[in-house]
C-alpha cells in the first residue's frame, strides 16, 4: 500500500494542470440530469484526466496509527440495477477529525470550499469502486450526522449528487434519517465491521445504483 501511495503522487506531480479541460472536454453536450448542482462542477477538478483515473483512491488524511481508518468498497450497477457500470467517476469529499473542511491555505476553485480531504476514482470493468480515509467528524456544535459528499460523473451525463455516507453507529443519526424514502443512488448508510484484529481498520460497503431517484434521468 505504500507503494502505492508513493506511485500516487508521482502521477499527480507529473499530470500537466490542463487535466481539468481535458476532463470537462464535450460537457456542453452531456444530458442534463440530477437538478440543479453547483458544488458539481468540483467533479472536474481532478488533479489527473478522468482516463487515468484506477477504481482506487486513497485519501490524503489516511494515518495508518489513527484508530478512525476506514475501507469502503462497492459495486455501481447500471439502471438496470444488475449491470456493473464500468468508467464512473465518483468524487468524495469530508470533514477532517475536527468537523470542518480542513485548508492548508493555497487552495483553489471549489477546494477553497471543500477542503482537501477529497478524493477521485472510477470504477474498473467489473463496477467496483473503493476508497480509504479516516472516519470524519460531525459539524462542530450541531446535529447533523458525521457524512461523506459523494459526486457521479457518468460518461455522457452531467455530474450529480446522491445520498452522503452515513454511518449506521452515529448517534446523531436519527430515525428519520434511516427510513428516509427515496435515496438518490441507494441507500447510504453504512455498516461497518473490524477487519483488522484489533488495528481498527473498519470495512464498510455500498453499492450505487446509477439514476435511482436521480430527476431528468432517462429511461
Amino acid at each position: 500500500m505504500k507503494k502505492y501511495g508513493i506511485l500516487s503522487a508521482i502521477l499527480f506531480i507529473a499530470i500537466p494542470a490542463c487535466a481539468q479541460n481535458d476532463n470537462k472536454a464535450g460537457a456542453e453536450s452531456e444530458i442534463k440530469v440530477g437538478g440543479p448542482c453547483e458544488d458539481c462542477e468540483a467533479v472536474y477538478e481532478c488533479p489527473v484526466p478522468f482516463k487515468a483515473l484506477s477504481e482506487f483512491a486513497w485519501l490524503p488524511d489516511w494515518n495508518e496509527n489513527s484508530p478512525r481508518k476506514i475501507a469502503i468498497n462497492g459495486i455501481v450497477y447500471q439502471a438496470d440495477g444488475k449491470t456493473p457500470a464500468p468508467g464512473v467517476v465518483i468524487y468524495l469529499y469530508h470533514t477532517d477529525q475536527a468537523g470542518v473542511y480542513p485548508l492548508k491555505g493555497d487552495e483553489k476553485g471549489w477546494a477553497k470550499r471543500h477542503g482537501y480531504l477529497r478524493g477521485w476514482m472510477k470504477t474498473n470493468k467489473k463496477g467496483e469502486y473503493k476508497f480509504w480515509t479516516l472516519r470524519p467528524a460531525a459539524y462542530p456544535g450541531g446535529n447533523t450526522p458525521a457524512h461523506i459528499h459523494v459526486i457521479i460523473k457518468e460518461p455522457g451525463k452531467t455530474p450529480y449528487q446522491i445520498d452522503d455516507f452515513l454511518f449506521d453507529n452515529d448517534p446523531l443519526l436519527t430515525e428519520a434519517e434511516r427510513k428516509k424514502p427515496g435515496s438518490r443512488g441507494g441507500n447510504g448508510i453504512l455498516k461497518f465491521y473490524d477487519a483488522s484484529s484489533g488495528k481498527s481498520l473498519f470495512k464498510g460497503e455500498r453499492h450505487l445504483y446509477l439514476g435511482k431517484n436521480i430527476p431528468d434521468y432517462p429511461r
